[in-house]
C-alpha cells in the first residue's frame, strides 16, 4: 500500500527535513570556525530517513545511532539549542558540554545516543528491545547503523540474540555508499545489507532512502511485524551523504560529478517538494513560510550556544559515578 499523506502532514516532514538541513550546513560553518571541537559527522543527504521513520513511531519506542547522530536527534524533538550548544561544548547542552557531537541523549525523547564505537550501538538496541519485551510496553526499539558497521561481529551477535528471543528491534543500516572513505563495492563481498539476517530467520528490504514515502511505508512493515511479536526486522536504506564521513575528511576518494550528480536527481527534500507541489498542491508561498521559519529556528539556535558558557571545572566529576548507601 503507498503512503498518502495530508498537506499538514507532509509540511511537518518537509519542516523536519529542512530543519536537519540548514541545521548541519550551519555546524559546518560553525566547525569551519572552530567553534566545535573534535569529530562531527553531519547528515545531509540522509534526512527522509529519520523523518519517515519517526512518522510512525509511537510514544513508548526507543531509538539508538551511531555517531551521525545530529538527524536521529532533531528528528525525534530535541530542542536544536541544547543539540547546537552541545557541540560547542556548552553547559546548555544535552550532555552540558562535555559529550560534544557523538554522545548525546535524551531520555524524555527516548533517544540512547549517539555512540562513537563502530557498531556499539546494535547490541545496546537489542537490549533496549528485550527491555521492552521484559516491560510488556509494546515498544520496538530502532537501533541504526552504517554500511561499515554493518559488517561488525557484534552486530550478528545481536541479530542471533534477536531472533532467538522474538525481540521487538528494527535493524536500520544506512548504505551511504561509503564507510569512512572506503565504497561498499570493495568492502563488502555481499553488499545487500538487507539479506544477513536470513540465516536466523530475519526479514529484510532495501528501500529507497532518499524517498520520504517509501521510507514510511517500509517502515511501519518493519515496525507492525516487531510490535506484534514476530521478532527483528532488517531495513536498508539505500541513501548518499553530501559531505565526508566527518568533517576533517576531504573525501577525496569520489568525484565532485558524482556527489553532484545525487544532488540534482535524488536530492530527498527537492523530490519531496515536487510531491508537495504536484501532488498535494501545496503553495510556494506555504513552503516559503516554513523555510523561514527554519533559518529563524537555526538562528536562535547558534546564538544560545554562542552565549551559554562553558561547564565549570567541577563538571569533570559529575554524572560520573552515583554513590549510594545500602541500610
Amino acid at each position: 500500500m503507498t503512503q498518502s499523506l495530508s498537506q499538514e502532514e507532509a509540511l511537518k516532514a518537509y519542516h523536519d527535513m529542512l530543519l536537519i538541513r540548514r541545521f548541519e550546513e550551519r555546524s559546518g560553518q560553525l566547525y569551519g570556525m572552530g567553534l566545535i571541537a573534535g569529530f562531527c559527522h553531519l547528515y545531509t543527504g540522509q534526512e527522509a530517513i529519520v523523518v519517515g521513520i519517526q512518522s510512525v513511531l509511537h510514544p513508548q519506542d526507543s531509538i539508538i545511532t551511531a555517531y551521525r547522530d545530529h538527524g536521529h536527534m532533531l528528528a525525534c524533538g530535541m530542542d536544536p539549542k541544547g543539540v547546537m550548544a552541545e557541540l560547542t561544548g556548552r553547559i546548555g547542552g544535552y550532555s552540558k558540554g562535555k559529550g560534544g557531537s557523538m554522545h548525546m541523549f535524551s531520555r524524555e525523547k527516548n533517544f540512547y545516543g549517539g555512540h562513537g564505537i563502530v557498531g556499539a550501538q546494535i547490541p545496546i538496541g537489542t537490549g533496549l528491545a528485550f527491555a521492552h519485551r521484559y516491560k510488556e510496553d509494546k515498544g520496538v526499539c530502532v537501533a541504526s547503523m552504517g554500511d561499515g558497521a554493518a559488517n561488525q561481529g557484534q552486530v550478528y551477535e545481536s541479530y542471533n540474540m534477536a531472533a532467538l528471543w522474538k525481540l521487538p528491534v528494527v535493524y536500520v543500516i544506512e548504505n551511504n555508499q561509503y564507510g569512512m572513505g572506503t565504497s561498499v563495492a570493495r568492502s563488502s563481498a555481499g553488499p545487500n545489507y538487507y539479506g544477513r539476517g536470513q540465516g536466523w530467520g530475519i526479514p529484510g528490504e532495501k528501500v529507497d532512502g532518499m524517498q520520504l514515502l517509501k521510507v514510511k511505508e517500509a517502515a511501519s512493515r518493519a515496525l507492525d511485524h516487531a510490535r506484534s511479536g514476530k521478532g527483528p526486522y532488517i531495513l536498508e536504506m539505500d541513501t548518499y551523504r553530501y559531505r565526508g564521513h566527518s568533517l576533517s575528511d576531504p573525501a577525496k576518494y569520489r568525484s565532485k560529478e558524482e556527489v553532484e550528480h545525487v544532488k540534482e536527481t535524488r536530492d530527498p527534500i527537492d523530490l519531496f517538494k515536487v510531491y508537495m507541489t504536484k501532488t498535494l498542491k501545496i503553495t510556494e508561498d506555504k513552503i516559503k513560510q516554513v523555510d523561514d521559519e527554519i533559518k529563524i529556528v537555526v538562528a536562535e539556535a547558534v546564538e544560545f550556544s554562542k552565549s551559554s558558557p562553558e561547564p565549570d571545572v567541577s563538571e569533570l566529576y559529575t554524572d560520573v559515578l552515583k554513590e549510594e548507601t545500602v541500610s
